[in-house]
């Protein structure tokens, strides 16, 4: 089992920054594909960023630029730095972990991630 556990969503303005933590237990993290995903209200839960066990990343277009994922395997900890951030960026943020081991390939599909966390709210004013 691997516990998942978000933190440091808030309400911001457009323009300003947030970094989201996930604090993870259970299993020895440096193991883990680890990736975050949100869900804006009235729609369905997307990809962000992904981090593989290597450090390589992958992002989504819409965060390009602006967002930057990093881990902390000491401390068995994953972080999200969001910048310039806009109203279309309001969601519940949820970290996700992937178990198995994939090489290279970073996933980017919810079904290939077997923990999440529950999730912090992130709401962005214009």
């Amino acid at each position: 089992q691997v516990q998942l556990v978000e933190s440091g969503g808030g309400l911001v303005q457009a323009g300003d920054s947030l970094r989201l933590s996930c604090a993870t237990s259970g299993r020895t993290f440096s193991t883990l594909g680890m990736g975050w995903f949100r869900q804006a209200p009235g729609k369905g839960r997307e990809f962000v960023v992904v981090i593989g066990r290597n450090g390589n990343t992958a992002y989504a277009d819409s965060v390009k630029g602006r967002f930057t994922i990093s881990r902390d395997n000491a401390h068995n900890i994953m972080y999200l730095q969001m910048n310039s951030l806009k109203p279309e960026d309001t969601a519940v943020y949820y970290c996700a972990a992937d178990t198995y081991y994939r090489g290279n390939y970073l996933p980017e599909r919810e079904y290939e991630y077997n923990y999440w966390g529950q999730g912090t709210q992130v709401t962005v004013s214009s």
